[in-house]
């Protein structure tokens, strides 16, 4: 594709014209009655609020932010863990940026490094691997985080033969099981899904099927531009009045019904599917990978010992489990833009850049492209 095509591409995305046209369309479409839509991904929701799409939408369609951050749903209980292991004599811990400040139990990977421990961020594992292969004779240790979008990378690595002073803790977690999870929890009824763009160009649609099949869930594979968004909620309206459940892939430029089969291929010999705890959510089935045996040595719990972790309670006032299960919106938390800032986080919704909280401080004023 030529430097013309895909700047007219990238205009079409965010024509305002076109906006209306679609906007007018929802309008027509829009039931009575009250229908929430929810999307997973921190992407779409930095969308939503930075062009104001909640205000383009008729009052009985809402769209909700779910569990789409993986820095915000990593349970308290890994943040210590990895707080532990980066205090150890000879060792490195490494992490990505956004992990860095979120609040653990009681204390933060940033705390921990202003104690003087070797707590580093680095922009890819690739990174983390490149410092084990520097310093030998230290234990280099990678907090591992993410959707399905990240994991392949994990995968890659433990099947590239690391040095043997390298290893993971890995909290790679799976967005289909989380849906399924908050549609069988039904404290929020869900009449629809804006699946992660993301996750899906590994996964593709097909793991979305059966869900949808089974709760009568229509979903959208939507891409992160405003307009893809649009659609998004377009396609998930039709769908709401034709009676239909299907799972229909708005993001074609990027998304294929079997995903990145070779992506796909690495994760499943390097990982057992395992149940798994997500913050502010609980242990959800089927929703976490773990290393399989043969790749036993790269888990830092078989490397380590960890000690007895306290149990975690939420800050007073704090409201983010119900921020990541979208039964609250960011600017219903007491504590928000207040006590609670990128600067001074409470919560872990407020540090990632993917965070609803995070999104919404930053965004709250700006206007939707066609107001």
């Amino acid at each position: 594709m030529t430097t013309t095509e895909l700047s007219w591409l990238f205009s079409a995305y965010r024509d305002p014209y076109l906006a209306r046209q679609i906007v007018a369309r929802i309008r027509e479409l829009a039931p009575p009655h009250q229908v929430i839509l929810m999307h997973v991904c921190g992407t779409h929701e930095a969308t939503v609020t930075h062009f104001g799409i909640r205000s383009l939408l008729p009052a009985s369609v809402e769209v909700r932010s779910g569990p789409g951050c993986p820095v915000c749903i990593t349970p308290p209980s890994y943040i210590e863990i990895a707080c532990r292991i980066a205090t150890l004599p000879n060792t490195i811990l490494t992490t990505y940026g956004d992990m860095f400040r979120v609040p653990g139990i009681n204390r933060s990977l940033a705390e921990v490094r202003a104690q003087g421990h070797d707590v580093r961020v680095v922009y890819s594992v690739w990174d983390a691997v490149k410092l084990a292969q520097k310093y030998p004779e230290k234990e280099v240790v990678h907090f591992a985080i993410g959707f399905e979008t990240t994991a392949p990378t994990t995968a890659a690595i433990a099947l590239s033969n690391p040095p043997p002073n390298f290893s993971f803790i890995c909290v790679h977690r799976l967005i289909p099981p989380v849906m399924e999870h908050l549609l069988q929890l039904g404290e929020l009824r869900i009449a629809g899904f804006i699946c992660p763009g993301h996750v899906s160009t590994v996964i593709g649609a097909k793991p979305y099927r059966p869900i949808a099949c089974k709760y009568r869930t229509p979903m959208v594979i939507a891409g992160f531009e405003p307009i893809d968004v649009l659609l998004g909620v377009l396609m998930l309206l039709k769908q709401l009045q034709e009676g239909r459940f299907d799972v229909e892939v708005e993001y074609t430029r990027a998304v294929l019904e079997d995903g990145n089969v070779k992506a796909l291929r690495a994760l499943s010999e390097v990982f057992d599917v395992t149940d798994g705890g997500w913050r502010g959510i609980g242990m959800v089935p089927n929703s976490a990978l773990q290393f399989k045996k043969e790749f036993s040595h790269l888990d830092a719990f078989e490397r380590f010992e960890i000690g007895e972790i306290p149990p975690y309670k939420p800050p007073p006032g704090c409201r983010c489990g119900e921020v990541l299960r979208g039964l609250a919106y960011p600017q219903e938390c007491p504590l928000f833009n207040t006590v609670c800032t990128p600067n001074t986080p409470v919560g872990p919704c407020a540090v990632s850049r993917e965070g609803a909280c995070y999104i919404a401080m930053k965004y709250e004023r700006r206007k939707g492209p066609t107001q």
